[in-house]
């Protein structure tokens, strides 16, 4: 039955004001209330100091993590205005902090260049936080204002003299009842940003401080975005150690691009738009592959470097070992969504495009080795990608959902469902027959490997393909490899690498992980990548019928079971023998260790490994890529001093269950 219509009136419309509306949706600012939208907290205010600085106003920015809790970002910019607002009545620097849109970002009179797209940042942070504390350093005065939940506290207190000529202090501490995962932040994560900036920011300071450890770092590249490449490149083998760059006004726009190749198989892509990273590429990006594919197409037919019969090297070719930094900057940044992944400014294609055809055109022409050294390097990778193509055409399963042309050693899952499938990579057929004896045959899928995969590191895609165990696994996922990857295909929500807990079970683990990162990174970042975790001891209570097995993963759990058992019986009044074994004081008839997965039957790798309630997973997920793809490249790279002195030094203290990328 309809409901009357005079029971919805005026009443029922409810009104947001102020910051209410932050408060009551946060996920639609800050884009989650997890670790990431807590430290973009952070970038939302340090980001207004990196405008100070890209405007030529400030020069340092310091931020500090406090042992209370909170964050101060400091700078040396010109300082917040303080005047009284003309449309709100209240002092800009309140008006900034409460109100939404509020900023020197709209109009003429603010910053040329901004990260900033919706004015919304500093006023979300307030909105977000228990208490915000602002000064502003102007004139010889300190202006001083607090705020809890967006709400002012005080009046704007003025009083003579300033710790500084000019600049922001803004300090905040987070809301629990807002960020109920983590009000803790990450020391990593503010250094990995203040690296950044400082890279993208050329003759900054940024100073980073944690008064919880007494960590500090300083950071300051007078070299911008040709250090970035730089370090991008570290431990690689670069064709040459020159490194090209440019940076061109155009318009009312700047461009600034370095680029460098190496000799490894995988492109390294930075894109910025106004210092912000935009991880899914944008118009930018389209201007400089189409002028940098243009410019060495032309230079290679110019030069007799390619056949006149011979077709053009593709985008795939040419970004093989590449490794480059995109900083556009422009005053009307058109980004895609609030997070800011991709830039739309269709006007920046054609700035891209222009200076690249020209200035990486004159780079080749004044460079005849290096540029020999690029054309030659994406001709042997055109020549792969033919050789690959049929093998590829092989490989690529059509409908997966269907099971044809599935591996034949595939032990598939009767459910359809992705949602609810498993797939576990085994390590030997002995393992792989326990488990497929084990598992729950609806919803896991067993695929055994023989040995070591190939190391992908070092293997071009038509390699990798002659590698039966490889192309089983591609098989087996249903994602297709290379320009024919779609994640949309993938046929298990989680993949599980289920090896010896021993130096070769974690180098096979190494192998496939480094085959993910290489190849698939998108079913990574899609968190379906797992480490299953078995035990490594089991203590046996028992015989026969009433036997029963406390299973134990390392030993120092093995020896906080047993202490804890042995004091346990003490207090009951049980004589200890001290001579017995350690397992035996504490109650149990025998110690089995677990050199093996083919050491465990059916039900104890299901009870210990497999089952949903019990078992131990660990999540692979990219916390950071550039620190992953030199990790990787130290291991899994032919640079044995590298990879020897990386060993060496993390031999003593490394925990291989907390190695977050």
């Amino acid at each position: 039955m309809a409901g009357n219509a005079g029971d919805y009136d005026s009443s029922e419309i409810r009104v947001l004001e102020g910051l209410e509306p932050v408060r009551l949706r946060p996920g639609m600012y800050i884009g989650s209330t997890g670790y990431d939208g807590l430290h973009h907290l952070i970038k939302e205010i340090a980001d207004n100091s990196i405008d100070e600085a890209i405007a030529g106003y400030a020069n340092k920015i310091e931020i500090t993590i406090l042992k209370d809790g909170g964050v101060r970002v400091d700078d040396n910019g010109r300082g917040i205005p303080v005047d009284i607002h003309p449309k709100t009545k209240k002092s800009t620097l309140e008006t900034v902090l409460t109100v939404l849109h509020a900023g020197g970002k709209f109009g003429d009179g603010g910053y040329k260049v901004s990260s900033g797209l919706h004015g919304v940042g500093s006023s979300v942070v307030n909105a977000l936080s228990t208490h915000m504390i602002a000064e502003v350093y102007r004139d010889g005065k300190t202006h001083h204002i607090e705020f809890d939940t967006g709400k002012p506290t005080t009046e704007l207190q003025i009083t003579k003299g300033s710790p500084r000529e000019s600049g922001t202090s803004i300090t905040f501490y987070p809301d629990p009842t807002i960020f109920k995962e983590t009000t803790t932040f990450d020391y990593n994560w503010v250094s990995n940003y203040a690296r950044h900036q400082a890279y993208l920011t050329k003759g900054i300071l940024i100073v980073v401080n944690d008064e919880r450890t007494n960590a500090h770092e300083s950071f300051y590249f007078e070299g911008g975005i040709k250090s970035y490449v730089k370090r991008l490149n570290n431990g690689k083998e670069v064709l040459s150690d020159d490194i090209f760059y440019v940076e061109k006004q155009i318009g009312d726009a700047e461009v600034e691009i370095a680029l460098q190749y190496n000799d490894t198989f995988a492109e390294i892509m930075k894109p910025f738009a106004n210092n912000v990273l935009t991880p899914d590429g944008g118009m930018h990006v389209v201007g400089f592959r189409t002028g940098l594919n243009r410019t060495i197409n032309d230079y290679a037919r110019k030069n007799g470097l390619l056949k006149e019969k011979e077709e053009n090297l593709t985008a795939d070719d040419i970004k093989e070992g590449l490794t480059a930094v995109i900083l556009v900057k422009l005053p009307d940044p058109q980004f895609e969504g609030q997070t800011k992944n991709k830039l739309g400014n269709p006007e920046v294609r054609g700035y891209v495009d222009k200076v690249m055809t020209e200035y990486f055109g004159y780079y080749l022409e004044e460079n005849p080795a290096i540029a020999k050294k690029i054309v030659s390097k994406a001709t042997l990778a055109a020549r792969a990608r033919k050789a690959a193509r049929a093998a590829r055409d092989n490989v690529i399963r059509k409908g997966a959902f269907e099971g044809l042309n599935l591996p034949s050693k595939l032990a598939d899952c009767s459910s359809r469902n992705r949602e609810d499938c498993e797939l576990f990579i085994v390590e030997g057929n002995s393992a792989a027959g326990s488990a497929k004896e084990g598992r729950n045959p609806q919803i896991q899928a067993i695929l055994p490997l023989r040995g070591k995969v190939l190391n992908t590191e070092r293997a071009r895609l038509d390699k990798m393909l002659a590698n039966q165990e490889l192309v089983s696994l591609i098989k087996g996922l249903g994602v297709g490899i290379g320009d024919q990857f779609n994640i949309e295909g993938l046929r298990y929500d989680k993949i599980i690498f289920m090896t010896d807990a021993d130096v070769d079970g974690l180098h096979i683990a190494t192998l496939l992980m480094t085959f993910f990162f290489r190849y698939m990174p998108k079913v990574i970042e899609d968190g379906h990548v797992y480490l299953a975790k078995p035990p490594l001891f089991g203590l046996i209570k028992g015989t026969g019928n009433t036997r029963k097995i406390d299973y134990l993963y390392d030993e120092v759990a093995l020896e906080n079971k047993l202490t804890e058992k042995i004091e346990e019986r003490k207090q009951n009044g049980t004589k200890i023998d001290e001579t017995q074994e350690r397992f035996k004081q504490a109650g149990y008839t025998a110690q089995q260790r677990f050199k093996g997965l083919g050491e465990m039957d059916a039900k104890q790798l299901w009870e210990t490994t497999m089952d949903p309630e019990n078992r131990i997973l660990v999540k692979v997920h990219i916390e950071d890529a550039e620190k992953a793809d030199a990790v990787f490249t130290k291991l899994m790279g032919d640079q044995v001093d590298l990879r020897k002195n990386f060993i060496q030094a993390g031999a003593a203290s490394v925990n291989l269950d907390d190695l977050d990328f």
